[in-house]
């Protein structure tokens, strides 16, 4: 199971990046809109020094992005971005996008689970076959209103894993739920 989390755009609190980058992910993405390329880049760079051994995405910054030399996560409505200028990152959230985003990385499908301002749900069924149809190739990860509890229905050969942004920022032990995670896929 790989587990990627993203920042809630809530700014950089030293003592709980820390905790989160140490909880046992794979990946983080720095998803903080509100800072602008220079402190997005020390950002960066601070998780990069701070966590060495995880993978990391920016969300829609393709500049800060290529400094860093990491995976870009371009959002909905972020422009067409080719796949040979850094790894990419793309959203799902219809069967119509997947034909023009298989190329891509890594594909976050959702929102999985009822998730407040996020449209409806795809849930368990819709997922599963949609995931049917995904050739190998990108990572393909579930995203939205995933708990240790319902993680276990979302179980298929196709899903490589799970995204987390509120389950984590909730949480005052994120390396335990990051443990209770990776038990209900075991």
């Amino acid at each position: 199971m790989f587990i990627l989390a993203i920042t809630p755009g809530l700014g950089f609190e030293a003592v709980n990046w820390k905790a989160l980058l140490a909880s046992g992910i794979d990946a983080v993405m720095i998803r903080e809109r509100q800072l602008d390329a220079k402190p997005l880049l020390d950002l960066a760079r601070r998780v990069q020094d701070l966590a060495p051994h995880l993978e990391l995405w920016i969300n829609g910054r393709l500049d800060v992005a290529l400094a860093a030399g990491c995976g870009l996560h371009a959002p909905e409505i972020y422009p067409d971005v080719p796949s040979v200028l850094c790894r990419l990152s793309r959203p799902v959230h219809s069967e119509a996008q997947l034909a023009s985003r298989i190329g891509c990385a890594q594909l976050l499908l959702g929102p999985i689970f009822d998730v407040p301002g996020k449209g409806v749900p795809w849930g368990v069924e819709r997922i599963h076959r949609v995931l049917d149809e995904i050739p190998k190739g990108p990572r393909v990860l579930a995203l939205g209103g995933i708990t240790s509890m319902n993680a276990a229905a979302l179980l298929h050969p196709r899903l490589d894993g799970i995204a987390l942004i509120r389950a984590l920022r909730n949480t005052p032990d994120p390396a335990r739920l990051v443990e209770a995670f990776r038990r209900s896929w075991a």
